[in-house]
């Protein structure tokens, strides 16, 4: 494995313990060896360009020919150079940084981007999103909800069932393509539900206890989406109901001493026991879809908090924002945060961007000749509410990591594009199939406007990617990836039912039944295995700590997939966490370590090596099938002929018939009768 760059350093930086401090580390600012001569940008729209992605990349110098990924960049930076780049009036979508990585290859995407953009309805996004309910408005119309259709009799069944009618409501509009999928399963399971996320946090005292439920209550107060309840009786299609106030249910639960029926005598897991989303749900007509539970825990000292979210409202990225913002709250900063983006732009964007026709024509032209699922070990419902799923979790070794960034940034893609040319090869193993179909969970921003990073709400979806291990080589089958997930970004808000539908497997069977979801972690945010024997947050630079008494013990997330893979990347690192259902996931993560392993020396050393023969088997589990479980050799005389074996155990059973066999047959003769030399007696003919 060859690094893709080389620093020169005077001396390693250190921790206090003396270990070396990889924070500190410098980043190499271009390809090292392989980087070409240095050409400045041309013109007022690359000086623009390389303006933004020094401050974003944190890089002194920029060139034209400079590639945006071999720089470090990622998508969760895209979106930071696109809404630096649109404040200063230059019209881009995400998608095109992904289409052309290059200074000066982006540049010149900027000119077309403005009637692609008039062409996705960008006139009626912005008229709908112009039109509001009134603040003291008490009788709700339905001119003032322009991204619904309802009738009044609707709109006034929805308002009876929120406190206060129709003065406490502040929006009504329709879900978004990923909140459709969750519904279903939700309305689906009848016990439990698969999209309920839990979490459970320690407090040294009950004060401390409610000064975090106060600061997300405050939190709560200014974002729409923590303040949405969904309505779908008597209705046409389902919608969300914004709430202008809404209280986050705090409950004060007593366990009895001893060991209860719900679990232990720990005070923790009995906690969690109670409220195991396995059989607990909420009510999703009533907002917040939040529920808080509290309890001493005396053998500790400290009380307990149990959060309960729903999915509905939040992804991974609007936790991290959650927490990001209760933690302003907790230091009193709370008037310092950005005046929040509603949640109904997006929803705006997702309804009225790109013509349903486009996205049709984009997943025929993938899907249309695909027949038969993608089962990996032959799991094919993805009907289920999460139970029977276990978890495990696998930290990829750190040469791997580096090398692996380093081959993407080599070849000027993301490590995204490398992880899902590996799945697909573990799903080729597990399922017996080279053309494989899997669902990817998209970041759900690239679309949005200004402030759409730091606005909390589901953006994510998930959508199909498919992908062809035949000859093609290694090198050209990461880039074939890489292409496919940017063309994909288009696509992002687009429903998965209609994604399916332009294929040809037959419904009721799913197109795919396995997951993959590449998700970024801050540098201070901890990813769900790292979550070990309690921890908090980091602790901010400013010494202020929010955190300070505060012990974040657990958090768990679950899906209706069978087979789902996380991958985290965590900026010094990453790691895996599978779940999957029926089947071992140490397994699934030890295939995906392998084929990580395989595609990153074939990229360095073997890059036209045809991409299917790299076998993320492991070389333990080849040995245990190949070696442990095929030990059929036994100890045989060869001295003695068959015959004369075959005298021997004779007379041990006498009785016995010896096996029939198809004509022509052995006649039976006495094996007395046989000389001890005697050859095997000849069939008939």
């Amino acid at each position: 494995m060859v690094p893709a760059a080389f620093i020169a350093l005077p001396a390693f930086p250190l921790t206090p313990n003396g270990k070396i401090d990889r924070n500190a580390l410098p980043e190499p600012d271009a390809l090292g060896g392989d980087q070409q001569a240095y050409v400045p940008p041309q013109g007022p729209v690359e000086t623009a360009i390389a303006a933004v992605w020094a401050e974003v990349l944190g890089c002194e110098r920029i060139g034209r020919e400079d590639n945006f990924f071999a720089l470090g960049g990622h998508s969760l930076l895209a979106i930071s150079v696109i809404e630096r780049l649109r404040r200063q009036g230059w019209t881009l979508e995400v998608r095109a940084l992904f289409l052309e990585p290059t200074l000066a290859g982006l540049a010149a995407t900027i000119a077309g981007e403005d009637d692609a953009l008039a062409a996705d309805n960008s006139a009626a996004i912005a008229a709908a999103l112009a039109t509001t309910i009134p603040e003291d408005c008490t009788a709700i119309t339905p001119a003032m909800l322009p991204l619904v259709d309802l009738t009044p009799a609707q709109i006034a069944r929805i308002a009876a069932d929120v406190p206060g009618g129709d003065a406490n409501i502040q929006d009504i509009y329709p879900l978004s393509p990923l909140q459709e999928g969750i519904l279903f399963h939700h309305l689906l399971a009848g016990r439990g539900d698969p999209y309920l996320l839990r979490s459970l946090v320690a407090f040294d005292t009950r004060a401390r206890l409610d000064a975090y439920a106060a600061a997300l209550q405050a939190v709560v107060a200014r974002h729409d989406i923590l303040r949405t309840a969904i309505a779908w009786e008597g209705l046409d299609e389902p919608v969300q109901v914004v709430h202008r106030a809404a209280r986050v249910p705090v409950e004060d639960v007593m366990l009895e001493d001893g060991v209860p029926q719900d679990g232990g005598s720990d005070v923790a897991a009995r906690l969690s026991a109670r409220f195991d989303p396995a059989h607990t749900r909420i009510d999703v007509r009533q907002a917040p879809l939040i529920r808080l539970f509290v309890t001493p825990d005396p053998v500790n000292g400290r009380w307990l908090a149990l959060q309960l979210f729903h999915h509905l409202i939040m992804d991974h990225s609007t936790i991290e924002g959650l927490q990001r913002e209760i933690a302003a709250q907790l230091r009193g900063h709370g008037q310092l945060l950005d005046t929040p983006v509603p949640f109904r732009n997006f929803v705006a964007q997702a309804r009225l961007g790109l013509p349903a026709a486009q996205h049709d024509a984009y997943f025929t032209d993938l899907l249309a000749d695909v027949e038969e699922p993608t089962a990996p070990f032959g799991l094919e419902d993805v009907m289920g509410d999460g139970t029977g799923v276990t978890e495990a979790h696998l930290a990829i070794p750190s040469e791997l990591a580096l090398a692996l960034r380093a081959q993407a940034r080599r070849l000027g893609v993301t490590p995204a594009s490398v992880c899902h040319l590996a799945f697909a090869q573990v799903l080729a193993r597990l399922s017996g199939r080279e053309d494989v179909v899997f669902g990817t969970v998209l970041f759900g921003r690239m679309q949005g406007g200004e402030g759409i990073a730091q606005t909390l709400g589901l953006f994510i979806n998930t959508l199909p990617v498919r992908i062809r291990l035949g000859e093609e080589a290694v090198l050209d089958a990461v880039r074939g990836a890489h292409g496919q997930l940017a063309r994909l970004l288009r696509h992002e808000h687009a429903s998965l039912v209609r994604a399916q539908r332009c294929s040809g497997v037959a419904a009721p069977a799913p197109l795919f039944t396995a997951l993959l979801n590449y998700r970024h972690f801050a540098a201070d945010q901890a990813a769900p295995d790292q979550i070990r024997d309690g921890q908090a947050p980091a602790a901010p630079t400013d010494g202020s700590d929010p955190w300070a008494g505060i012990t974040f013990l657990e958090g768990q997330e679950r899906t209706n997939y069978p087979f789902a893979l996380s991958v985290n990347d965590m900026v010094d690192g990453f790691s895996l966490s599978a779940q999957v259902r029926e089947h071992d996931p140490a397994r699934v993560c030890a295939y995906m370590h392998r084929a990580l392993a395989l595609l990153v020396e074939a990229l360095a050393h073997a890059p036209d090596a045809a991409v299917v023969d790299l076998d993320p088997v492991p070389q333990d589990e080849r040995h245990r099938l190949v070696q442990d479980w095929n030990r059929t050799a036994r100890a045989y005389p060869r001295a003695r002929g068959v015959h004369q074996l075959f005298a021997e155990q004779s007379p041990s059973s006498p009785s016995s018939r010896p096996a029939p066999h198809t004509s022509p047959s052995i006649p039976h003769i006495p094996t007395s009768n046989w000389p001890s030399s005697s050859p095997i007696p000849k069939p008939r003919c």
